[in-house]
């Protein structure tokens, strides 16, 4: 399956040197829909860590949701901050997989 990119993401780091991040994805079923992503990511050592996520779903008609959270990431080693993480909010509806 080919890698998602993000249709718009904005970044800014933080006093404390963690940066907080907005992505927004194209939703999967239907395109005009949209997912909103803002996290927290700070290093630890050599690892990006994901502090905290929150995630919205945005309806083709403009209704809102918050998603569920995510179950915490194994600790995963990253030269950069990356958003292939956020590829799994994706899913909208069907967040089961």
């Amino acid at each position: 399956m080919a890698r998602s990119y993000p249709k718009f993401k904005f970044s800014n780091r933080l006093p404390n040197g963690d940066f907080l991040t907005l992505s927004i994805w194209p939703g999967k079923k239907d395109p005009s829909a949209e997912v909103l992503t803002i996290q927290v990511r700070r290093l630890e050592g050599e690892e990006w860590i994901t502090a905290g996520r929150l995630a919205v779903y945005r309806t083709s008609d403009g209704g809102y949701s918050q998603l569920p959270e995510r179950p915490p990431q194994m600790r995963e080693k990253e030269t950069e901050i990356s958003t292939s993480k956020e590829e799994d909010l994706l899913g909208e509806e069907s967040l089961s997989d």
